[in-house]
């Protein structure tokens, strides 16, 4: 009789949490597997993406096949392309061996493109033709070689957000997206953290030789609700290992396991006080510089903390939608909108000015 089958949606090996948003990214990860197609990973530094990777990998069936991995954004370009496609002798300066690339050392396996939103245009071109032809050429040579490769892609940025800059292609996004993977950030999934805590305790006192050291149930309560893990699961991780080399017995407490929560939080979400001390000296500016009789202040007053708000947080997140939506607690869509409302104003705003006549009148 034989076993049987595993819930889509239960933990899958090396992964820790019972979340739903963890439960929606296993079933995705099965589901996925056991097919051909290329595969987005989505999420920010630390979520997990490798280990996702790995598992896709374990359950196709490419799974005694290799497994190649490469960090797009470790190298340069040349050597990148080197890296990825291989070179011939003599192809440049230094190249005193021929050398076989990683698609061609993941033939009948699976290679995964870590960071792969760092590629360079030229190299963009190149794997599209992988994934399109299922063929390249080695630096230096002309002979084209077949490879049969799935290509797992990862991503700490959203890809449309890059191509609207003009640094990703758009037709390679849509041959790696054809499903996608979001990793949810730690902070969306609070209610595995303890899970995680105990797992992180029983590897590193077992590496270090030491007893497990009580984290008493207030501690776990406020490693919840009292910090955000701007550094997800790779942050804890980091934070219990420390615990646990320092801890010498005793209780762990809040400051042991995350020491500088306050400076921390504080960085990413400015000082306690700060944002209403700003909101109300914006609106007593407002207040003083406008005439008695102005009418809609409402309007002006809103979309004009709103413009302000934008035009500066954008350029600290990079110009990155997904980073900015993340700061301010919105949907990246949401945002988008806002930022196309907020243009066409402005352009209704000019024109306007050109007329001599008020914007919506």
């Amino acid at each position: 009789m034989a076993p049987p089958k595993e819930p889509l949606d239960a933990p899958l090996p090396g992964v820790v949490g019972d979340s739903p948003a963890m439960r929606a990214v296993y079933r995705l990860t099965r589901l996925v597997a056991a097919s051909r197609a290329s595969v987005l990973l989505v999420g920010a530094t630390g979520t997990g993406k490798e280990v996702i990777a790995r598992n896709i990998h374990r359950l196709s069936p490419r799974a005694d096949g290799p497994y190649v991995r490469v960090n797009c954004g470790a190298l340069s370009e040349s050597l990148l392309e080197s890296e990825l496609f291989g070179h011939v002798k003599g192809a440049f300066t230094g190249a005193v061996d021929s050398k076989t690339g990683r698609f061609e050392a993941a033939h009948g396996g699976t290679i995964f493109l870590d960071e792969i939103n760092s590629m360079s245009p030229k190299l963009q071109v190149k794997l599209l033709r992988v994934l399109q032809e299922r063929e390249l050429e080695r630096v230096g040579e002309s002979r084209t070689i077949r490879v049969d490769v799935r290509v797992i892609g990862a991503t700490n940025q959203f890809l449309e957000d890059e191509i609207e800059r003009g640094r990703f292609r758009e037709d390679l996004y849509y041959r790696l997206n054809v499903v996608p993977i979001y990793l949810p950030p730690l902070r969306q999934r609070r209610e595995d953290i303890p899970a995680l805590v105990r797992f992180f305790l029983e590897k590193y006192c077992e590496e270090n030789r030491r007893d497990p050291p009580e984290v008493p149930a207030a501690i776990l309560e406020r490693m919840q609700n009292d910090y955000d893990w701007p550094g997800n699961v790779r942050e804890l991780e980091n934070c219990v290992e420390r615990a646990v080399v320092l801890a010498h017995g005793r209780p762990v407490d809040f400051e042991l396991m995350v020491p500088g929560h306050e400076r921390r939080m504080r960085a990413v979400h400015g000082k306690p006080g700060d944002l209403e001390a700003m909101i109300q000296n914006l609106v007593s500016t407002a207040l003083a510089k406008l005439p008695p009789e102005e009418g809609r202040l409402y309007d002006r007053l809103v979309r004009g903390v709103e413009r302000e708000l934008l035009e500066q947080l954008l350029p600290l997140c990079d110009n990155v939608l997904v980073k900015a939506a993340a700061r301010l607690g919105i949907n990246r869509n949401t945002l988008h909108k806002k930022l196309t409302e907020l243009r066409q104003l402005g352009q209704a705003k000019d024109e306007a000015n050109r007329s001599g006549s008020e914007p919506g009148t």
